[in-house]
């Protein structure tokens, strides 16, 4: 059942669509990623190097009554068109609608999806809406907790009622396979990519660390039409017979294996008719052995038709994987010249901190791609990939692999204590595979990036000017063991050891899961990390932005980004150590503008005033220095944007974390 509220009236003009690789146009924010091609790029200039420390609040806006319960973990990016902002928030992920300028909600919809809702896999607010506009009817469109596709006239909130049935599209029907309408595992955080009169959706299901089975709904994407919510395509990411791809899955494993979806945001190019698809894992996050072959289209980036959803091309980053490395966020759609030659590319940066560069109308990578020979497992039903593909160019932008060298090595003793507990497991390059876990040892292959990156969801921006890709990522090893399970946990063969078995992740006494995270400040979220004695098993920075020039495919700079946590800010053990700034983990993304990028920063830490929170940070982007910081009371949870709104440049972000509901918090000039 849908409700909606309506505050006050405004009007909403439509303007000409924004040129995908140019950035967001005339002040506004129309799109996720600022375009259609994400580059999360704004050419205003309002706010610079020499005022960014002069920001001050223009208005929050509280989600805490969004919902049933309040939400800590707000990750929208609102659009701004005509001086109203668009959003999701709240933990019934209500779609809603504010004054540009003030803040003041105009209105709110909600849809009470009962036990669907309540079962769904992707839950809580999402990334945000989409909007769409013919010159004279606007629309905004997003995806529920429970996978239904919905409809609203953009000036009043209201369902469309020619769209779908009552506005509404359920997203579990028409999919090419049988869905339960109540506990079928599929949602979508991500928001819908809206171009012309079609708008694709993704799907997305549980983490895979611990699946329930080898089988689970499969993530296809699919284009609708905008004006009726009819099915125009359908793109199957695990092929069906007679289909491209179809024999990489043996054994008959294309018919029940699951997910390989696009969870994370999908881009377009909307000159070339072609949609790029970033596409998940399959069934099984860390173990393939009931998927044998290098299962396409897992793991790749797979251009497709924008109007027939038929593949044009696709680059597979991992075969057969078993990381985790899903392809997290959205490509990069950027015009580059390399070598004199003019090129219309596209950048997907990756958990394993790989920026993969192909021409975007072709497929060929922009610089060779290398199959490289790559560690082999023994984990008793698992078939692995011999090799797996390696970027000439650009640099990985992040660590890559586990050796005692990346151990913390502040003082001889706490590297000597982290080479002990690091003799625990194995240690290996990247695309080392996971072992099975043994009290004896090794307890688990160390990998560092870790399964939520290197870089995540967030993603990368695009400076169209420069040419130049900004991309943050993070530095925390986690620890890949495999368990056999019991009949009630899962019918696979094995599965990912601590959410099923006794084999701790620790490696002995003062040794800690989640340590690293904990440093951060994230109020005990856990990604795997390793510590010891609370302080992160690998050295820092933990948390780092680069900047990479994509007409020589090489680094600008790279700096860590975030203030060092406090509990190695004040660790006894450090007293008396020049600890540079150390950076801090999380899942952040950046945004550009005519001379700064802006990034907020994950954790909470104590300001030298005692305030905790944590602080939204400008640096020169041709440099990478530092110009300016605005505090905020909570963490970045979601990407910031910028737009104008009375002569005034805004830059709004989400923020949230431990004991702290999301709110949107907006920063203009005095």
């Amino acid at each position: 059942m849908g409700r909606y509220f309506l505050f006050g009236f405004f009007v909403v003009c439509a303007s000409l669509p924004a040129n995908a690789q140019l950035g967001a146009k005339d002040g506004e924010w129309r799109s996720y990623g600022g375009d259609l091609g994400s580059t999360r790029y704004a050419p205003l200039n309002q706010i610079t190097a020499d005022n960014f420390n002069k920001l001050e609040v223009a208005w929050r806006f509280k989600t805490d009554f969004l919902g049933p319960r309040k939400e800590y973990q707000l990750e929208a990016t609102p659009l701004m068109v005509k001086g109203v902002l668009y959003t999701t928030a709240g933990t019934r992920r209500d779609a809603i609608a504010l004054d540009a300028a003030t803040g003041e909600l105009i209105w709110s919809h909600s849809e009470d999806e009962g036990d669907r809702g309540r079962a769904a896999p992707r839950q809580l607010s999402g990334h945000g809406v989409s909007y769409w506009t013919d010159g004279k009817e606007e629309r905004i469109l997003y995806v529920t907790p429970g996978y239904r596709l919905i409809c609203l006239n953009a000036k009043t909130g209201q369902r469309i009622p020619t769209f779908g049935k009552d506005g509404v599209v359920d997203l579990k029907l028409d999919d090419d396979q049988e869905i339960d309408p109540v506990t079928g595992e599929v949602g979508l955080h991500a928001t819908p990519i809206v171009v012309g009169d079609t708008v694709i959706i993704g799907a997305a299901h549980r983490s895979g660390g611990v699946p329930k089975s080898m089988k689970n709904v499969k993530g296809y994407v699919r284009g609708f039409d905008v004006r009726t919510g009819k099915r125009l395509w359908i793109f199957h990411t695990i092929p069906r017979p007679g289909e491209y791809g179809f024999d990489t899955w043996e054994n008959d494993s294309w018919s029940y294996t699951g997910n390989t979806g696009v969870w994370a945001q999908i881009s377009v190019d909307e000159a070339l008719g072609i949609a790029y698809l970033p596409v998940e894992l399959p069934t099984g996050d860390y173990y393939g052995g009931h998927r044998p072959g290098a299962n396409l289209f897992s793991e790749s980036l797979v251009a497709v038709d924008l109007k027939t959803g038929e593949r044009k091309w696709h680059y597979q980053l991992v075969h057969h994987g078993l990381w985790d490395m899903d392809i997290p966020c959205a490509p990069i759609l950027c015009n580059i010249r390399v070598n004199g030659r003019e090129i219309k590319a596209v950048a997907q940066p990756t958990k394993q901190a790989f920026l993969y560069v192909f021409d975007r109308l072709t497929g060929q990578p922009v610089w060779p791609i290398v199959e490289k020979p790559v560690p082999q497992g023994d984990v008793p039903g698992e078939t692995y990939s011999p090799t797996q593909p390696f970027p000439t160019k650009p640099a990985a932008y992040d660590r890559q692999g586990v050796t005692l060298d990346d151990l913390i090595d502040f003082t001889p003793e706490l590297h000597e204590q982290a080479v002990k507990l690091a003799s625990k497991y194995k240690l290996g390059p990247i695309f080392t595979p996971p072992v099975v876990s043994k009290i004896e040892g090794p307890l688990a292959t160390l990998v560092l990036p870790s399964a939520t990156g290197g870089t995540n969801w967030p993603g990368g921006a695009f400076d169209p000017e420069t040419h130049v890709v900004y991309v943050y990522s993070q530095t925390v090893i986690s620890p890949l063991g495999l368990v056999a399970p019991d009949a009630k946990t899962s019918d696979m063969n094995f599965v990912q050891g601590s959410a099923a078995s006794g084999v701790r992740r620790t490696g002995g006494a003062g040794a800690t899961a989640g340590g690293a995270d904990r440093a951060a400040g994230r109020g005990g979220e856990n990604s795997g990390g390793l510590s010891i004695d609370r302080l992160p098993l690998v050295k820092p920075p933990y948390g780092r932005i680069t900047a990479i020039d994509l007409d020589r495919g090489e680094r600008v700079w790279q700096i860590a980004h975030g203030e060092t946590p406090d509990v190695i800010r004040n660790h006894p053990a450090l007293k008396g150590l020049n600890i540079p700034r150390t950076g801090r983990p999380g899942l952040l993304g950046p945004l550009v503008t005519k001379t700064l990028v802006i990034c907020g920063e994950a954790g909470f830490f104590t300001a030298p005033s005692g305030a905790r929170g944590a602080m939204l940070r400008a640096y020169d982007k041709a440099s990478g220095r530092e110009v300016g910081a605005a505090y905020m009371p909570a963490p970045q949870s979601g990407s910031p944007m910028t737009y104008m709104a009375g002569g005034k440049q805004y830059i709004v972000v989400a923020i949230s974390g431990a004991n702290f509901p999301g709110e949107l918090i907006a920063f203009r000039l005095p």
